[in-house]
């Protein structure tokens, strides 16, 4: 079928080029901070984890869907303009999720995190100044959202007291018998409580600002009354109304932000699918199907500025948009700008019209080619793996950062130099590919990111993750780069797209699933450094076992075109009734008689 002559391929790769790069930017703006937001939300390491894990589910399963159902009705225009319109409408839908607790978000706000209370028993108020002592940030659960590192003395409503995610009643119990030892207004105490800080390590949670009294001994009222007997009685029912308002909220903001995730990614997973088929379809018409290969560069140079502008922003206007919900509502506001800006481009997007009905059982032959082959079956591992792994470090590392006292702007300028070194690597690619070889490009993509999280695990300020960020240009682009080199050399022709489709959708979506619900729940019951630890473990064992049965695996089937033309060469020199069974030969020789004649 011959091209449309009035196809212009330098300006449907200008438009393909400006698309990409909008995207990145888009991207940028929500998907490196989203797990961030939701720790400002409130919610609890395990379920991030649950909230990241459906998201990747949906995301490898329901992309393959939407792009099939577009192609087989010629819809792809429509439906790239409906998921951006979509999105941008349903990221919204995060903003009004209900945070777990206000104060938190006024107090990250101000970037104070102080923690004041006040109980009023028979009007007596009592007053408590209490300052949490730092320590290690790497001895942190994750648990529950950490307060910032700075905290400056203040008071507390008693009303307002909330309960943490992992604290129990009996610590419930001994924070308010501490919370009221201490000075009564209006009356001379007789003798004081002192407090006094918890060395780390003692108790069960050591990252919790606990306290131990010196000395209980309380002043009594006028009548005899104790204040202790009577502000205990009032305080524990306000706690445990207090607590059961805490969890209702808890499962509140949970379940929409569940919903909203689920009906957002429902909108976004299509996108990058049917823009990525579309373009390549264009292409394939005119024979440039070369020139698709460097496109990604774009989208990976979109989300460097993006996640560096965001971040940006969002230092500068959170505390002047809003007092009550937590700052990183910017982020979504902004996705919803620049998904606007997308959809404008997006209508000059080069989608092909007319294009031959491929045969249907493309898929069936890349799953049935996968189970046959050996190699791709290990590879198959290796990407699910690399997906498992790769969610625990989206997920948590900005905790991790945030940890440890550092800005969003930190956050995304981290981003940017990952994404950036895997560009300026780009070039290298071939060589690089040469001289390790596939399987050797692998095992030292697999090697770095097990470095990258060792290194993590050990993090000690807001600026150390910065240098190893450089090694991601070879634990992910690379490590990519030789997968992709390996699924070209096994996949029979015509499965090429579709095999290299399923691994990075089923296999690196399904692992990235499972990673994200297991790593909150590791995070919770230990640490983050902890998390990773394991990963990096698991990663160097994987490496070992990887290397280990190479060998072993059937070698490739490699055709010799050298030898092919040669032993043609030679066959139809030495036969002629050889020659004649050619038929270019024997169509030459006969155009040559009839010229005689």
């Amino acid at each position: 079928m011959s091209a449309n002559p009035r196809w212009d391929v330098s300006r449907a790769l200008g438009v393909a080029r400006l698309f990409h790069l909008v995207c990145g930017v888009r991207d940028a703006c929500v998907t490196p901070f989203l797990t961030l937001y939701l720790r400002q939300l409130g919610l609890a390491a395990p379920w991030v984890g649950i909230l990241m894990g459906t998201k990747h589910l949906v995301a490898a399963f329901w992309a393959p869907f939407c792009a099939f159902l577009a192609k087989s009705h010629q819809k792809r225009r429509a439906l790239l303009a409906g998921s951006l319109l979509g999105s941008a409408v349903a990221s919204l839908l995060m903003v009004l999720v209900p945070p777990l607790d206000k104060e938190l978000v006024y107090r990250s706000c101000n970037g104070s995190g102080s923690v004041t209370t006040t109980v009023v028993p028979l009007g007596v108020t009592l007053t408590v100044s209490i300052t949490a002592a730092p320590e290690p940030d790497s001895n942190h659960p994750a648990g529950t959202p950490s307060l910032p590192a700075r905290r400056s003395p203040g008071v507390l409503e008693a009303s307002g007291f909330r309960n943490g995610p992992g604290e129990s009643d009996q610590e419930i119990s001994s924070d308010l018998h501490g919370y009221l030892v201490g000075s009564v207004e209006g009356v001379r105490p007789t003798s004081q409580g002192l407090l006094h800080p918890v060395t780390p390590g003692v108790k069960d949670n050591p990252w919790e600002g606990t306290f131990e009294v010196a000395n209980t001994a309380l002043p009594l009222l006028p009548g005899g009354t104790a204040v202790g007997s009577l502000a205990n009685s009032s305080a524990a029912k306000g706690k445990a109304q207090v607590l059961e308002l805490s969890l209702e909220g808890l499962r509140w903001t949970f379940i929409l932000s569940l919903g909203s995730v689920v009906f957002w990614e429902l909108l976004t997973a299509p996108l990058e699918r049917v823009a990525d088929d579309s373009l390549y379809e264009y292409l394939d018409f005119v024979d440039a199907t070369d020139r698709y290969g460097s496109l990604w560069i774009w989208r990976l140079l979109g989300m460097s500025a993006g996640a560096c502008g965001i971040a940006a922003v969002v230092g500068q206007l959170d505390c002047f948009l809003m007092t009550s919900t937590p700052r990183g509502v910017v982020h979504f506001y902004g996705y919803s700008l620049v998904s606007t800006l997308a959809l404008l481009v997006s209508l000059a997007f080069p989608v092909p019209i007319c294009r031959q009905r491929e045969h249907s059982d493309k898929s069936v032959k890349a799953r049935s080619l996968v189970g046959s082959n050996p190699r791709l079956i290990v590879l198959a591992f290796t990407v699910f793996l690399l997906g498992a792994v790769t969610s625990t470090v989206q997920n948590f590392l900005f905790w991790h950062m945030d940890d440890h006292g550092s800005s969003e702007l930190v956050m995304g300028f981290s981003v940017a130099l990952s994404l950036l070194g895997e560009v300026l690597l780009y070039p290298f690619k071939t060589t690089l590919l040469r001289k390790l070889s596939r399987v050797g490009t692998v095992g030292l993509g697999l090697g770095c990111l097990a470095g990258q999280l060792l290194y993590y695990s050990f993090l000690w300020s807001w600026w150390s993750v910065l240098p190893v960020q450089v090694l991601s240009a070879i634990s992910y682009g690379a490590l990519w780069w030789a997968v992709g080199a390996s699924i070209e050399a096994l996949a029979t022709p015509g499965t090429e797209r579709p095999l290299s489709a399923m691994f990075r959708g089923h296999f690196y979506g399904s692992g990235s699933s499972l990673g994200s619900f297991v790593a909150g729940f590791v995070a919770m019951r230990f640490s983050l450094a902890v998390l990773y630890q394991a990963c990096c473990v698991a990663l160097l064992l994987w490496l070992a076992l990887f290397l280990s049965i190479q060998p072993r695996l059937p070698q490739e089937r490699k055709i010799n075109y050298s030898k092919l033309l040669a032993m043609e060469a030679s066959d139809s020199s030495d036969s002629e009734q050889g020659t004649e069974r050619d038929w270019l030969v024997k169509a030459m020789r006969e155009e040559h008689s009839d010229w005689k004649g």
